[in-house]
């Protein structure tokens, strides 16, 4: 493997053939083909040790990869469906972005119609008008669902300390 970063990820690149058996090993949290090019996929193992560590873990996966780790930790899976604000703008985001040529920018807008159908299998929807501002959006969600009672294993032993004590 060797790393890659693109926008601020991790991107790690391997073979089809080490993919595969990477699949095959239960190494892949989700995996997917996209566009019947390219397979993308969250390898198990980096996850894992960031949730032993105590680290809030940030996908950017599809719905079918939300599906996927969805069943897999349902309790811990907070999900959220980014919108654009109008399907004109979402065009003129991907042109903007310089990286695709006419077919893929097609291609693309195909598959977002698709996407865009699943946002009732999320728990949150954010329409991305103005980065900054769903970027704080994702924050207050992530610090909202940090304090979730059943994310506290820690409050019921505190909440004992806040019991009135013997007084004699």
């Amino acid at each position: 493997m060797r790393p890659g970063e693109a926008h601020g990820q991790h991107y790690y690149f391997v073979s089809p053939e080490g993919f595969q058996q990477m699949v095959d090993d239960k190494n892949m949290l989700e995996h997917a083909l996209v566009y019947n090019k390219h397979y993308y996929g969250t390898p198990r193992e980096p996850v894992e040790k960031a949730i032993e560590a105590g680290r809030d873990v940030l996908f950017d996966i599809d719905w079918q990869g939300n599906r996927s780790i969805t069943a897999i930790a349902p309790d811990d899976v907070v999900s959220i469906f980014l919108l654009p604000p109008s399907w004109d703008e979402l065009a003129h985001r991907l042109h903007n972005r310089a990286q695709d040529s006419e077919e893929e920018i097609n291609k693309r807008l195909g598959k977002a119609r698709d996407e865009i159908a699943h946002y009732k299998e999320f728990q949150y929807v954010l329409v991305n008008r103005d980065l900054d501002d769903s970027i704080a959006k994702v924050r207050a969600i992530i610090t909202a669902e940090r304090q979730r009672r059943h994310r506290l294993p820690n409050i019921p032993a505190f909440v004992d300390t806040l019991k009135p004590g013997d007084t004699k």
